[in-house]
């Protein structure tokens, strides 16, 4: 049986990137991953760009919620096997200890909610960002992760994160081939 790897996607308010990365996630690790959001002091609210975006890609929406990382570093809650950080101030707090000592990664992204301007300025921003996040979620989920060894896996993920988005299809491409 093949196993399903828990991921655990962080940011400050819990409210856009951090959702798209887990809806991105569920949607092309088809069923190989099973992820999660959370934020350091989520806002309560998940933003209504990202639930359009994710509408617009069939994700169910109902049961997004944002909410605090305490949950997931709570005794009974899933163990991770990787968290990632997608905004640059999530990943300079003093993170809770996860169980079971995931592999973590930064993958920072602009803060599409901070977009100033009319209502079609702000859904670019966040359809912009979706698409970034979209390349290195399918950079990732590629990955032969059962072929490679802790340390080739860590090293992928951080590359990921460091590439600049342009180069992600070509990433891509390249992992199929491992």
């Amino acid at each position: 049986m093949d196993k399903t790897y828990n991921v655990l996607v962080l940011c400050t308010g819990n409210s856009a990137r951090s959702i798209l990365g887990e809806a991105l996630i569920n949607t092309l690790g088809k069923g190989r991953f099973c992820a999660f959001s959370a934020g350091s002091h989520p806002g309560g609210t998940v933003n209504p760009y990202a639930i359009e975006q994710l509408r617009a890609i069939g994700y169910p929406t109902e049961t997004l919620r944002s909410k605090s990382w305490d949950e997931f570093a709570a005794p009974g809650a899933p163990h991770m096997d990787f968290v990632f950080t997608v905004c640059d101030k999530a990943a300079g707090e003093m993170c809770p200890i996860w169980p079971g000592h995931p592999m973590t990664a930064q993958w920072g992204f602009e803060d599409p909610a901070a977009a100033q301007g009319t209502d079609a300025d702000k859904r670019r921003a966040f359809a912009q960002v979706f698409r970034q996040i979209r390349n290195r979620v399918q950079s990732f989920v590629a990955l032969p992760l059962d072929k490679l060894d802790a340390a080739a896996i860590k090293r992928e993920i951080a590359k990921i994160g460091q590439m600049p988005v342009e180069q992600q299809e070509d990433a891509r491409s390249a992992t199929d081939s491992i």
